[in-house]
């Protein structure tokens, strides 16, 4: 049954996924077309929104194999056994400290400011923040264990960074504030 004829232009990249798909499915051109525009339709709300460009990082960050999905359940299971209410695990405090430092090392090339590291840290999942006045961020978290281990890696790997950050805690919230160096 024949159907509406379209003609596409491709650009180089499109030319060279359109023919890896078709070796790798064995379909036509046709229907790896009529394919896409298919998923691409049920899917333009996604592509579309905001939530796609933090869902392309989550698939970066995981391909590269640097980070894992984590049940928070574990994780703060995990984050019970090391923290006690007050103080933590020395040898886990000491292997937070360290990678700490070596983020601080990356985000002094990648970040600039407070709020480029805090929505990073959100975007993994450690926290809610909101940004309030000037600069100064109002930080969540889930648990107490989880904002004990975020904090201290946090002042950790804002060190060397071009400004300094004054920690304001309260009840279930910490208010962290840039001010230059």
């Amino acid at each position: 049954m024949p159907g509406d004829r379209v003609t596409v232009s491709l650009d180089d990249d499109a030319k060279a996924a359109l023919e890896q798909l078709t070796e790798q499915t064995d379909e036509s051109r046709s229907e790896i077309i009529r394919r896409a525009v298919s998923f691409y339709a049920a899917n333009y709300e996604s592509a579309k929104t905001s939530d796609s460009d933090d869902l392309q990082t989550y698939y970066q960050m995981l391909t590269t194999g640097e980070h894992v999905l984590l049940d928070v359940d574990l994780l703060h299971a995990f984050l019970n056994q090391v923290y006690d209410g007050e103080t933590g695990d020395s040898e886990f405090l000491q292997t937070v400290d360290r990678v700490a430092h070596y983020h601080s090392q990356e985000y002094a090339e990648r970040f600039d400011s407070l709020g480029e590291v805090l929505d990073w840290l959100s975007l993994c999942g450690f926290l809610t923040v909101r940004k309030t006045e000037g600069d100064s961020y109002h930080v969540v978290f889930p648990s107490e264990s989880l904002r004990w281990f975020m904090m201290r890696f946090i002042q950790g790997s804002v060190e060397g960074l071009p400004f300094e950050i004054d920690i304001e805690e309260s009840v279930s919230k910490v208010l962290l504030t840039e001010r230059d160096e």
